[in-house]
């Protein structure tokens, strides 16, 4: 290992995203001429969750952001770039600066192009909606270990990724779910000591794992899959992060939101129609930004690619 000190660094951030190129040659029994070569655009840039809130570069940021599928009607997952540009255009349009990659690690020209914007990522890996039955699969380690080292490994160097999250929605109200959870952390840890730790949970007050990250963070659907009031269970929801392991921690609002089919019109604002949707995505936001809970952390699950 080969250590270098830079000087006059311009730190990367979402209002200044600075890139630079970093150049490694590969010289074999000390010949003068190098093996092989590689160029990789990196960032500078440190990032830090202290009293309950996330700082980039010694700066509390604010996150506003959307949950985004690679999945489209037309292309399948099969992306093209201006695609991915179209999807990034739409994002900052609506004042957006953060994606999560719900809920496998994304394209690299997408995270290449989330660096070049200055938009913050959560990467997390492949597993989600488990049970505890299929956390229990005989290969499930071994292929969780696999992702997430090809995760962290192949995008460790870019600045955009802010967070690296795992297992959405899986078995972390059980105790065995949470040596899973547990393993997995480390895993990651032991190979990326610069970025904070998350996962997306649903189990509400049953949550058992909120000690073993840096961030915690909640999907909840109020309105939508339940009904109840989004600003009594916004309060919830920190009540129940500060008696499970989460006090003093951030704390994100991982998903929210509602369905809508397009062009499903009608002034009842019966479920499905787009009236409905914005009811209650402008609900859930009026109690998240207002509230005493999520002031800078929040990821609404809408459609990006349409």
């Amino acid at each position: 290992m080969q250590e270098a000190r830079l000087s006059n660094v311009l730190p990367w951030s979402s209002k200044s995203p600075n890139l630079y190129l970093l150049g490694v040659n590969l010289f074999v029994n000390g010949e003068s001429t190098p093996s092989d070569d590689y160029i990789e655009r990196v960032g500078f840039r440190t990032i830090a969750t202290e009293s309950g809130k996330i700082q980039v570069n010694d700066e509390d940021i604010i996150i506003k952001g959307f949950n985004r599928h690679e999945d489209h009607p037309i292309v399948g997952a099969a992306f093209p770039l201006p695609l991915m540009v179209n999807d990034l255009e739409l994002i900052k349009d609506m004042g957006a600066n953060a994606i999560r990659t719900s809920h496998y690690p994304n394209d690299e020209r997408f995270l290449d192009l989330c660096d070049e914007q200055g938009i913050y990522v959560w990467e997390e890996n492949h597993g989600r909606g488990l049970s505890l039955e299929q956390m229990q699969h005989p290969n499930f380690v071994e292929q969780c270990r696999a992702v997430n080292e090809e995760m962290v490994e192949n995008h460790y160097n870019h600045p955009s990724i802010i967070i690296w999250g795992v297992l959405n929605e899986c078995a972390s109200n059980t105790e065995e779910g949470k040596m899973h959870y547990k393993m997995q952390l480390e895993q990651i840890r032991s190979m990326d000591q610069t970025r904070p730790l998350s996962f997306a949970s649903h189990h509400r007050e049953e949550e058992l794992c909120f000690d073993l990250v840096d961030i915690v963070s909640f999907n909840l659907y109020p309105q939508w899959y339940t009904k109840e009031d989004p600003g009594q269970l916004v309060d919830q929801a920190r009540k129940w992060a500060d008696e499970l392991g989460g006090k003093g921690k951030p704390l994100i609002m991982s998903e929210f939101g509602a369905d809508g089919y397009y062009g499903y019109r009608s002034p009842t604002k019966v479920k499905g129609t787009e009236e409905r949707q914005v009811e209650i995505i402008e609900r859930n936001l009026q109690h998240i930004w207002n509230g005493s809970l999520f002031r800078e952390c929040l990821f609404g699950n809408l459609p990006i690619a349409v």
